[in-house]
């Protein structure tokens, strides 16, 4: 994880020693599973709780590993394709790593759970996926037109 070396949770796990203990969730939604009855509405989702402590990564080549590590999860082959950062964007950004203490993951998938009575009232049922679609790059107003969209953009 990263951010601003202002954030006070990411300076306490930089000054503390042997870390900070976190909590860390992250859900995904895939899906709006709507009932015939408000009580049974759900989500089919994704998610994982992490429990654990978060150290400051002081290295200067594990931090641009890492922070490569997340330009390329975004969009695979990015980070070859950038400027790096430099010392003050270095100075400016922390990162943390956390050690796994312990880790919960959860998911919700399938369609609603009627109430067998409810089964025949006039109500539209079912699932409405949810998900993110990539749109067609748009460059920059002061791009070079020169400068073509890179491959591993337009493969999303």
């Amino acid at each position: 994880m990263h951010g601003s070396t202002g954030s006070r949770p990411l300076l306490a796990a930089g000054r503390t020693d042997p870390g900070l203990p976190v909590c860390v969730t992250v859900t995904h939604v895939d899906g709006l599973v709507l009932a015939r009855s408000a009580f049974h509405h759900s989500l089919n989702y994704r998610s994982v709780v992490v429990h654990g402590t978060a150290r400051q990564v002081t290295d200067e080549e594990e931090c641009r590993t890492a922070l490569d590590a997340m330009i390329d999860a975004v969009a695979p082959g990015r980070s070859g394709d950038v400027r790096p950062a430099n010392a003050k964007e270095l100075a400016a950004t922390a990162v943390i790593r956390v050690d796994l203490d312990e880790v919960s993951a959860k998911l919700r998938t399938g369609p609603s759970n009627d109430d067998a009575e409810d089964l025949g009232l006039p109500h539209w049922a079912g699932v409405v996926p949810v998900g993110t679609v990539y749109g067609t790059p748009v460059p920059a107003a002061d791009l070079d037109p020169g400068i073509a969209v890179p491959a591993y953009l337009t493969a999303l």
